[in-house]
């Protein structure tokens, strides 16, 4: 019998990695999980605190899943205090995915912090094509800066590159993710950009895709309470981002004038991101 999305499932915890300080990835068993597309998403109960959404992370274990969560809120700050054998609710995977066709033959990958997680599940996705990849990887300083092994694992059987930026030079290139990228279309031209991460970060890379004509799929992130398209928490204009997203194109991208400006808190105020 088919296991219904929407119910929630209690999981494992079968092993806990600290990515960085503040970043935790929790390894569970969950077969629903385990075959999640890129970019989509698990309502995460922390059980008597909060139920957040949490992207998919890629697990090396069989039928195996996982999240990457960063210490902030009530929720992640749980979340990440969990440890191996505490048990965690999940419902979904919910939401549509990055896309990716057989005629590309060069894409970019522009991730920060733990944005990186939905592009790390597209970029094992497209090891199968043939095709070449250049992944951005953004973080505040060296210590933070997470995943890049990961990556170069994930895209091991096709050619690729990684470039590091950090915002205060101390690995990589000095900068945000989106001014890795500012160098690197100056001399390149890439069939698609994938995108996700702090939302100010992502409307430069928007910007800058649309200055190059470069067609981009940018993955949302919003408050949900409910991820099933009731609640209209993670409204942006006239969009749900749990139900039309997490993933938007060019051309929905470019009608938001919420996006990369303005957020909704808890209670639905529009907040201005910093």
């Amino acid at each position: 019998m088919p296991i219904d999305t929407n119910l929630t499932r209690l999981v494992t915890i079968r092993e806990t990695i600290l990515e960085s300080p503040n970043v935790k990835t929790l390894v569970f068993k969950d077969d629903l999980s385990s075959k999640a597309y890129p970019g989509q998403f698990l309502m995460a109960w922390i059980p008597r605190i909060e139920e957040i959404p949490m992207s998919v992370m890629i697990s090396k274990l069989e039928g195996h899943a996982a999240i990457s969560v960063k210490k902030y809120g009530i929720g992640s700050t749980a979340l990440y205090q969990m440890k191996t054998g505490d048990f965690l609710g999940i419902r979904g995977p919910y939401g549509n995915s990055f896309k990716i066709s057989k005629k590309f033959r060069n894409v970019l990958l522009v991730g920060g912090g733990t944005g990186l997680v939905p592009l790390l599940r597209f970029a094992a996705m497209i090891s199968k094509f043939n095709l070449s990849c250049t992944m951005i990887m953004g973080a505040r300083t060296k210590d933070e800066v997470i995943f890049e092994k990961y990556a170069n694992t994930c895209l091991k059987n096709v050619k690729h590159r990684i470039l590091v930026t950090t915002d205060d030079g101390s690995r990589g290139v000095m900068g945000s993710a989106s001014d890795g990228m500012m160098q690197v279309v100056k001399n390149e031209r890439f069939d698609c950009v994938y995108t996700c991460g702090p939302e100010p970060m992502m409307k430069k890379v928007f910007e800058l895709a649309t200055k190059h004509a470069l067609p981009i799929q940018a993955s949302l992130e919003r408050y949900m309470k409910c991820g099933i398209g009731i609640c209209g928490s993670c409204c942006i204009n006239e969009w749900l981002v749990c139900c039309d997203g997490t993933i938007f194109g060019s051309k929905d991208l470019s009608k938001m004038d919420e996006f990369g400006k303005v957020f909704r808190d808890k209670d639905g105020q529009k907040i201005k991101f910093k």
